[in-house]
């Protein structure tokens, strides 16, 4: 017998601030910067796209154009949609830069 497994959603596990910036944040370390998209879109997801893009006072079209895979939305956007998250991007040192 064939067992059907769920799809894994990262949405459904983000329910929570804490949860969330500890996600962007991983994202955030890899150098693939579709990951952090991905992860933007993922919480945009568990909040609602529709609320983050009236936050953010960006379209919802818009806001789906910039979180797809291979877009290159701009700084400001990133920021807007990081505010209405309710997170902060921050600076910090690396001790391996060669």
């Amino acid at each position: 017998m064939k067992k059907k497994l769920a799809v894994f959603d990262a949405a459904d596990y983000l329910d929570n601030e804490t949860v969330i910036a500890e996600y962007l944040n991983a994202a955030l370390e890899d150098e693939n910067p579709d990951v952090f998209l991905r992860a933007i879109a993922d919480v945009a997801k568990a909040r609602g796209m529709s609320q983050l893009a009236k936050d953010a006072g960006v379209g919802r079209e818009s806001l789906y154009k910039a979180l797809a895979p291979g877009a290159k939305p701009r700084y400001d956007t990133v920021l807007k949609l990081m505010r209405a998250l309710g997170v902060e991007l921050r600076a910090s040192t690396v001790l391996d830069v060669k």
